[in-house]
């Protein structure tokens, strides 16, 4: 049993959103075999009910409450210092404090980083090893940002990706392990950060098949007569906001023309304007629910319209683990381990995502054997368990040096500033 500080940049509970659900489990998987010490973010005051559920995980635990604008406003000022934005908003003089605390007094053996925005702190481990969960190259992720958006917005999201990708590159290099979320991320990454090679590997996202099972005892959320083509999600996050609005806009026209019983739920929390400007009589947007598996479990088709993924999608494989069809961008389906057509339905464009969902809603007996061969899929290959057991390994001879100089490249870009 090692002393593990793991730091993350938004709390890990409630599991109720993509990052979330990763963080948690790795938190799960760290606790039943380490002492560990958990430094993180809140951004939703709601979730600081849930404090009490990390303290009885962990041996100590720091939460920083966060405005998210105050955040966006307090990053801005990387613009000055020549350092990534968002790096720049999750810096505070009171975590540092604690990091720096809990080090020299908890006898800490390595530390562990989920995203790169958190990683600033790690020069406080002092040579001790680093475990680096990027998730997700978040670097390319800003880099295709830019080239939906309008100037200014483009050239500050194309100089996001040019300074997060230094930042990361730097990072992956001070780490004994980095690891991404899929082979294609991690193949990604490489192909920017080719010296990184020695260092970084996949470690593939799980569903929790247990929560997410089928139950047709889950009361329906639905109307009498209505057939529910779901999204489920966080609501203030662009991809899935640009994910809804153009199925709402461009692809369920189409749909309703061939089921004028169709009806397209847009499921999760913090809702922006623009999605709930998309509400009306064949749209629903319902915020925050109690427990997202009755919409699943009920739905008739789930679709997942990404043109914007990253990594694997936890929405993705929730709903497979329900039983259910789902019709997923093809990027989304290329980075599971699934047989396309059976168990998941990719689609490559608009056209072929009414289609496919179309042709789901004409064939309920189809629908419900891809969901049954999707449920199946989840139980051989998703299980979190055997996906986080990568991380163990790293974890051995705890206390030898790391390579790089987070340190250093820390204190050149401000990082050791608070």
């Amino acid at each position: 049993m090692a002393n593990l500080l793991y730091l993350v940049h938004r709390m890990p509970y409630p599991p109720d959103k993509g990052d979330k659900v990763r963080s948690y489990h790795l938190l799960r998987h760290l606790a039943a075999r380490h002492r560990v010490f958990l430094g993180t973010f809140v951004d939703d005051p709601a979730d600081l009910q849930h404090v009490g559920v990390l303290r009885r995980l962990c041996a100590g635990l720091h939460v920083v409450p966060m405005n998210p604008r105050m955040a966006k406003l307090r990053g801005l000022a990387g613009l000055a210092t020549g350092e990534a934005l968002s790096v720049r908003a999750y810096r505070d003089a009171g975590l540092r404090q604690w990091v720096r605390d809990t080090v020299a007094h908890e006898g800490i053996d390595a530390g562990v980083v989920y995203s790169s925005a958190v990683a600033q702190y790690a020069d406080e481990l002092a040579g001790r090893p680093l475990i680096v969960d990027f998730v997700d190259v978040d670097s390319a992720k800003w880099s295709a940002y830019a080239d939906r958006h309008p100037w200014p917005l483009s050239w500050l999201y194309r100089r996001e990706g040019r300074e997060l990708l230094a930042y990361e590159r730097a990072v992956a290099q001070a780490s004994r392990r980095s690891f991404f979320s899929t082979a294609q991320e991690t193949a990604l990454f490489l192909g920017l950060a080719p010296e990184a090679a020695p260092v970084c590997e996949a470690m593939t996202n799980g569903v929790d098949a247990d929560h997410f099972e089928p139950n047709p005892r889950l009361p329906s959320p639905f109307a009498a007569g209505e057939r529910a083509v779901v999204f489920t999600g966080a609501m203030d996050y662009w991809p899935n906001v640009d994910a809804v609005t153009w199925f709402a806009r461009e692809l369920l026209p189409a749909l309703r023309r061939r089921r004028r019983d169709l009806r397209f739920v847009i499921v999760g929390r913090s809702p922006t304007a623009a999605v709930l400007a998309l509400a009306g009589k064949h749209v629903q947007v319902t915020g925050t629910v109690p427990d997202v598996r009755p919409y699943l479990q009920h739905a008739a088709v789930v679709v997942a319209p990404l043109r914007l993924a990253r990594g694997i999608q936890n929405k993705v494989l929730e709903a497979m683990a329900m039983g259910q069809a789902v019709v997923a961008a093809q990027s989304c389906v290329q980075v599971l381990d699934v047989e396309a057509g059976r168990e998941i339905v990719p689609a490559a464009d608009g056209a072929a995502f009414v289609r496919e969902v179309g042709a789901l809603l004409d064939n309920p007996a189809r629908a419900r054997a891809m969901g049954m061969a999707a449920r199946q899929r989840v139980l051989r290959s998703y299980a979190w368990s055997a996906h986080l057991s990568a991380i163990d390994r790293h974890l051995a001879g705890l206390g030898t040096p790391v390579p790089g100089h987070l340190a250093d490249f820390a204190h050149t870009h401000q990082g050791a500033a608070a």
